[in-house]
């Protein structure tokens, strides 16, 4: 293989001809004559150097008080896309036990459905999943499309929506960013402007506050900032879409704040998406997807229907330590 700027070898892959053959033993992808083993994709990149496999156990526990039966819909479950990755598979686990359905959304994401009886209900899962070790990829030469150019599932991307109201933006976000350069540039200048007019605190977190909010009272907690920068890049017709997760703090020295989960976003350049944060604003190691939409509203971790108390709430992502 020809030497390339550091890449995952797994995401250059599915944006080539490579073929791809099922084994029992894995995926095997044959590009060029050489074999790579499913593996291999998340430490090696196409320059050859090997990234350290890091684990990470990721889970969270949930407790709801309900004063009588009460449906929910939950995103819980960690994304399909990660699915290869998983050690120990993320099983939602509920006490007492009732019947969950299961079922994947428009977007793609794994979500189930339960009627939590009266009285106090605990959801938790518990899971470890293989990550590269790797910070998240830079791609500064990434170009925006032409609308025109643009596939049809991005489209929907560019619109408003509930926390995402771009319309209040469009002349602000020319204003400030119409002359900053095309692509990764100008997504990085939203990015850094988010960053530094937002204050960070979980006690500004508001389940109601939208971008236009966020902008004007400049505090939030990470949603915010996410659904602040994914307007900014509609109003400059750059799809972006809202990502919840896990994001630990592999790589990141102490003091540790309190584990919840986390909210970024993607924008779709060059060909793919790529993910951007506002709120940290620098490369990550061990981001763990659990669901996209279009804004918030889309991934609520749970959506309950009927009168219900939130009595405990935990979230923990923690690197495997080699015994």
């Amino acid at each position: 293989m020809n030497a390339a700027p550091p890449e995952r070898l797994f995401d250059r892959i599915q944006h080539s001809s490579a073929a791809a053959v099922v084994h029992a033993g894995g995926l095997v992808i044959r590009d060029g004559g050489c074999e790579v083993w499913e593996q291999d994709f998340l430490n090696l990149d196409l320059s050859g150097k090997r990234w350290p496999i890091v684990q990470i156990r990721v889970g969270y526990e949930l407790i709801y008080d309900c004063p009588q039966p009460t449906p929910m819909m939950l995103v819980l479950n960690i994304h399909y896309t990660r699915a290869s990755d998983l050690a120990v598979p993320d099983h939602v686990v509920i006490d007492p036990s009732i019947p969950i359905a299961v079922y994947r959304d428009s977007f793609g994401n794994w979500c189930s459905r339960i009627v939590a009886p009266k009285g106090r209900t605990r959801i938790t899962s518990t899971a470890v999943i293989n990550d590269s070790g790797e910070p998240e990829v830079v791609a500064t030469s990434a170009q925006q499309h032409s609308i025109q150019d643009l596939p049809e599932e991005a489209l929907v991307f560019l619109l408003a929506s509930r926390y995402c109201d771009t319309e209040k933006f469009l002349q602000i976000a020319w204003n400030m960013f119409g002359q900053t350069p095309t692509g990764w540039g100008r997504v990085q200048a939203i990015c850094d402007f988010v960053h530094d007019r937002i204050a960070f605190g979980y006690e500004h977190a508001s389940a109601t506050r939208t971008a236009w909010e966020t902008f004007n009272e400049r505090r939030g907690v990470c949603r915010d900032f996410a659904h602040l920068a994914i307007a900014l890049c509609r109003c400059m017709n750059i799809p972006a879409r809202y990502c919840t997760g896990y994001l630990g703090d592999i790589g990141i020295p102490p003091p540790y704040g309190p584990m919840d989960f986390a909210a970024w976003f993607e924008a779709y350049l060059g060909g793919r998406w790529y993910t951007f944060d506002p709120r940290n604003n620098v490369p990550r190691i061990g981001r763990v997807l659990m669901a996209r939409g279009r804004d918030a509203i889309d991934v609520a971790i749970s959506t309950t229907f009927g009168a219900n108390t939130l009595v405990s709430f935990k979230v923990w992502t923690d690197e495997v330590q080699a015994a």
